[in-house]
């Protein structure tokens, strides 16, 4: 079910009849939000909000929101939840408290329920600002079994529950484009031997053991750190399939595929590319609520396509070139095609390049990041072709922090309600081939299949 929810002023009545309790953060003058029940199973569910602030700039904020039917909210990321009673409170985290006009933070949040009535809410408040609408009943989505344990926080949980749909029967390309075809191209574990894991400790060994092997991962594994992954290795997540708490290090090793896996709540990185790793596909998974990035690509590393991945409630999502002082390493490497990603709401980084020329993002859909897009340092060289850009206030610039600029060229972008980047400069060539989607038609596209779930493997 979807609740949109407006209003462009006040409604006091609502702060005068108890309903609504002040807060600290600074009041917003208006709000849109999106409520949706992601999944459902006996006696509980998992819910997915995003708001979005209308008024002026907030510096922290509060969403409040009452249940009629008991349902009582257990756990949530993205935000810091607690329930009184049927109104249920949800503040922001570290990273999503600024809310720039038009800008939104998503999370969500695990609850119980009575199995026979689950309404959406009627009304939301954003620091004591009323979003009023109405909801008209659904059909919930169908049964699952229920999870052992809800989805990840920090310090990261077990399990969560399964995703919301299997995947659609007909499919998003997942044929291998970009810079990972080059250099002998990428085939990971090819047709070697299958292993299954479902443990910590045998993904550990599997990861790590020597010689070419596609490995599955099937339901949730939980850990911590970063589990080395050596050369030859395809891993593929089964439908559901969760790394909770760690990531992957891909460290001077090559030809790895990573596809189809949900990543949440990493200690570190979720999957970290370094020391002149090369022939790298990253393609079709989640990252959410990780502590930095989704997927950083340093050191010398080369020949990786970034693909089909949906990162949302994060901030730091792909840094490419992990300092301005590593030149003579990165020069001439850093090679990196990333395309039909879902930048759903990641703060920055989108990516943040340094020396890689040429780096190529083409056909990603960017939603509401509220510090930038795509970032261009360091003498690199990115062509930005074909992205969509919605509700970015910061599509794509030159240099950043004290980095200083590269060359960016921009052609063929669709926007928004977003202003045209900083462009400048020229970038090399790009050898392989490739389609390019119109870029009106990238944000159906990109949303219809990006993330983990969306494809059988």
């Amino acid at each position: 079910m979807t609740l949109i929810a407006t209003t462009a002023a006040a409604t006091a009545t609502l702060v005068t009849a108890g309903l609504l309790t002040s807060v600290s953060a600074q009041a917003a003058a208006g709000c849109q939000v999106a409520y949706s029940v992601a999944s459902q199973w006996p006696g509980g569910f998992t819910g997915n909000v995003t708001v979005t602030n209308l008024g002026d700039p907030v510096s922290g904020w509060t969403l409040r929101w009452s249940y009629g039917a008991g349902q009582q909210v257990s756990q949530a990321w993205g935000a810091t939840a607690s329930q009184s009673g049927n109104q249920v409170s949800a503040t922001n985290v570290d990273y999503n408290g600024s809310l720039a006009t038009n800008a939104s933070a998503t999370f969500g949040f695990n609850a119980s329920w009575n199995n026979s009535s689950n309404p959406a809410p009627s009304s939301f408040s954003l620091n004591n600002v009323a979003c009023t609408g109405s909801t008209t009943p659904t059909t919930p989505p169908p049964t699952t079994p229920p999870p052992t344990t809800p989805p990840p926080t920090t310090p990261p949980p077990t399990t969560p529950p399964p995703s919301s749909t299997p995947p659609p029967s007909t499919q998003p390309p997942s044929t291998l484009v970009g810079w990972a075809t080059q250099n002998g191209g990428t085939t990971g574990g090819g047709n070697a031997a299958t292993t299954t894991v479902t443990t910590a400790s045998a993904l550990t060994s599997a990861l790590n053991a020597t010689g070419a092997a596609v490995i599955r991962v099937s339901g949730t594994i939980t850990c911590s750190g970063m589990l080395r992954v050596r050369s030859n290795k395809t891993i593929l997540g089964n439908y559901g399939a969760t790394i909770a708490g760690c990531g992957f290090n891909v460290s001077g090793d090559r030809n790895v595929i990573i596809r189809n896996l949900t990543f949440r709540s990493w200690n570190d990185d979720a999957i970290n590319v370094q020391e002149s790793a090369t022939n790298i596909w990253i393609d079709h998974n989640s990252f959410s609520n990780g502590y930095d990035g989704a997927v950083d690509i340093k050191r010398g590393s080369d020949f990786v396509t970034v693909s089909w991945n949906r990162v949302f409630s994060h901030d730091k999502t792909m840094l490419l070139g992990h300092s301005d002082d590593n030149a003579s390493q990165d020069v001439g490497h850093l090679r990196v095609s990333y395309h039909h990603n879902w930048f759903d709401g990641s703060n920055q980084r989108n990516p943040r390049v340094r020396f890689g020329n040429p780096v190529h993002v083409y056909n990603n859909y960017y939603r509401a990041n509220g510090g930038y897009g795509v970032a261009s340092t360091e003498n690199a060289g990115v062509l930005v072709e074909g992205n969509y850009f919605e509700n970015v206030d910061d599509p794509y610039h030159l240099g950043e922090g004290d980095s200083g600029p590269g060359s960016l060229v921009a052609r063929n972008n669709h926007f928004v309600n977003s202003p045209t980047g900083q462009a400048g400069g020229s970038v090399a060539s790009i050898p392989y081939s490739y389609q390019l989607d119109t870029a009106s038609t990238v944000k159906s596209i990109v949303t219809a299949g990006a993330g983990a779930g969306r494809i059988t493997v």
